[in-house]
């Protein structure tokens, strides 16, 4: 059998139990955003145009604005930024205006734990985190359809050594609080010490 194969239909997937990661309230969150560019956006703002190249974006194709949103945030800022310069290993402080934001949850989430069993017991595998994002899309697809007190996934984060990495869809959107604990541009230089190290640890550059 194959180790990453296509979902199964919801209907299907719903008789696997799901494994439920609940975050309380006042657990901080983290994200990086980018305030300019082609798509700037706000640090609450959960993105409705998709799906695009995201592993675990839930909307359905083709690509245009939907009902559905996502945001995807992490435990740990230093995850952020690791995930988010994936592509070029390189932590960039200017381009596109990126700023480094955490908040507490108002209310309890209940996400789906993809970082135990689960994705075995569903007949996927850890390459659930790894394999093919056109795939990894379709089964986030299938979980919303499957388990509809899902609010997201918790995820283990390939970028930064399985730490937990967060995707909230729309369902989740009210646990987002009005004001953030935590909101600074990466160019302030408060931060640079920080970027530093975590760029070094992660072999990343930084400019």
């Amino acid at each position: 059998m194959a180790k990453f194969p296509e979902p199964p239909p919801a209907e299907i997937l719903a008789r696997t139990a799901p494994e439920i990661r609940h975050l309380p309230v006042g657990e901080t969150l983290w994200r990086l955003y980018f305030r300019g560019g082609r798509h700037p956006t706000f640090w609450n703002h959960l993105r409705g145009f998709g799906p695009t190249g995201s592993r675990f974006d839930h909307q359905l194709p083709p690509p245009r604005l939907q009902e559905r949103h996502v945001l995807y945030c992490a435990a740990q800022g230093p995850t952020c930024l690791a995930e988010v310069f994936q592509d070029t290993r390189v932590i960039d402080r200017t381009a596109h205006d990126p700023w480094l934001v955490a908040f507490e949850l108002l209310q309890p989430l209940n996400l789906l734990d993809l970082t135990g069993v689960w994705p075995t017991r569903a007949g996927a595998s850890m390459a659930l985190n790894t394999g093919p994002r056109p795939r990894a899309r379709r089964w986030a697809q299938a979980i919303y359809a499957a388990y509809e007190e899902v609010q997201g996934l918790y995820y283990p984060s390939s970028m930064h050594g399985n730490r937990p990495a967060v995707v909230l869809w729309e369902r989740g959107t009210w646990a987002v609080p009005p004001l953030p604990v935590f909101h600074r541009p990466l160019l302030d230089p408060a931060l640079l010490p920080v970027l530093s190290r975590v760029a070094r640890d992660l072999g990343y550059g930084l400019v």
